[in-house]
């Protein structure tokens, strides 16, 4: 079953009972996405990493093959 008919099953369903309609499939993935690089931004700061521009970083490093020692 696709996630369009399980949707549409609910949404059914949530009618026949007098229930309000679960929210559409996808509605919250931009929050999603938000909350999840807010959550590996915070883990970084905690690990002493900074928090923004580590893959452009990395990918200029490893583009232009400089390569800076770890500060320890």
């Amino acid at each position: 079953m696709s996630i369009t008919q399980q949707y549409l099953l609910d949404s059914y369903r949530a009618s026949q009972h007098g229930e309000a309609a679960p929210p559409a499939p996808g509605s919250h993935d931009w929050e999603t996405a938000r909350e999840l690089r807010d959550h590996r931004r915070f883990r970084a700061v905690l690990a002493g990493r900074p928090a923004r521009g580590r893959l452009r970083g990395a990918l200029s490093r490893w583009l232009h093959g400089t390569h800076r020692r770890p500060l320890h």
